[in-house]
């Protein structure tokens, strides 16, 4: 199969089958979680709910007292993969063009310059993360393989779509045909792995902060 071939097929049947595990997958999830439910509190509350819900999600954006300078790279390079990767997903021109053609609507994009430049920044910050956890004997221990996985699909779309812009190793459209076979690949894992949390953050979060101010607790 040619570089053209291959990112024909990843273009089309692999892109469906990609999207519908996806879509599947997180609807799965979701369901799960709400058939859970949980059991009515029949305790006096203490407090309010809606406000100690809203201020947690805000306040596990940042770390705990002490925290940063105890693993500076870990948190560090945490901040910068997550900004970087949702910069160049959301403010790559060629990315927009593909959402605005499925959406009907789009957005500015940012220069290519400066998407490459930090997709290059989160790829290294990616690999310092990475190094600082196995240099933890702790965080080494409870590494997991998920984790490791979760790491590899997320570190090769980022990868592959700066060896396409900038035509590095093997022709165009091979590359190209990688970059998109990766993208897939995190989309058919990511419902069933932890990367499920990029969704079910604000819930989890907004869930904690809320049981805790109706306890008349601190979350």
């Amino acid at each position: 199969m040619t570089g053209t071939e291959l990112l024909l097929w990843a273009k089309g049947p692999g892109f469906m089958i990609a999207l519908a595990v996806f879509v599947f997958g997180i609807s799965l999830r979701l369901i799960e979680t709400i058939a859970l439910g949980r059991k009515t509190d029949l305790s006096t509350p203490k407090g309010e709910t809606a406000g100690p819900g809203v201020r947690n999600m805000w306040r596990r954006f940042f770390p705990s007292h002490g925290m940063l300078s105890r693993s500076p790279a870990v948190h560090i390079g945490g901040y910068i993969f997550h900004a970087g990767f949702f910069i160049a997903l959301l403010f790559f021109v060629p990315h927009i063009l593909l959402i605005e053609n499925a959406l009907g609507f789009g957005w500015p994009g940012l220069p290519n310059g400066i998407v490459d430049g930090i997709t290059l920044l989160t790829l290294l910050a990616m690999v310092v993360v990475l190094v600082a956890r196995f240099r933890d004997p702790v965080k080494r221990m409870l590494t997991t393989f998920e984790d490791i996985l979760t790491w590899v699909i997320t570190f090769l779309p980022m990868l592959t779509g700066y060896m396409a812009v900038n035509r590095l190793f093997y022709d165009y459209e091979t590359i190209l045909a990688l970059h998109v076979l990766s993208v897939e690949l995190l989309m058919i894992l990511f419902p069933f792995i932890k990367m499920m949390h990029a969704i079910t953050w604000a819930f989890a979060r907004y869930y904690t902060g809320a049981m805790a101010g109706r306890k008349g607790a601190h979350s």
